[in-house]
């Protein structure tokens, strides 16, 4: 079985775009939607659009529990928030990086949180999605 370290890793490497799926706060129904991130060494940076305000990034104070999928590869690990204005920061900076600066002003319209997940994590589990075969009729 493939580790997260190379599995997830080396498809993060190959995408632009990821889903993240979380458990509700309330409702405790996964939650799935595609997110923008950055990958530095070990750690996947995420940035809430609506920053503290967004639904997942409340979700994820909650329950810290996240399933990261990229090109058909997911992963259960752990979200750590960051709030620290400096750290945040860096994050943003990455994130313009990556992305362009006109895109990330163009969709992102709060700064204040950022998300840091650690792939290296004690107990991850990588799961290959299965993909639906093709049904000839």
């Amino acid at each position: 079985m493939p580790t997260v370290k190379n599995g997830l890793k080396d498809r993060l490497t190959r995408c632009r775009q990821i889903k993240i799926s979380v458990r509700g706060r309330k409702s405790g129904k996964t939650i799935s939607i595609p997110v923008w991130f950055v990958l530095e060494g070990e750690k996947l940076y995420l940035l809430p659009v609506q920053g503290s305000d967004t639904q997942w990034y409340r979700n994820v104070l909650t329950n810290p529990s996240i399933r990261i999928e990229a090109r058909s590869v997911e992963a259960e690990l752990r979200a750590r928030p960051i709030n620290k204005s400096d750290s945040v920061k860096s994050v943003i900076d990455k994130f313009r990086d990556k992305y362009g600066a006109g895109d990330v002003k163009k969709y992102y319209s709060k700064f204040d949180v950022a998300v840091e997940v650690a792939l290296s994590q004690r107990g991850s589990q990588l799961v290959p999605t299965p993909k639906l075969a093709a049904v000839a009729v």
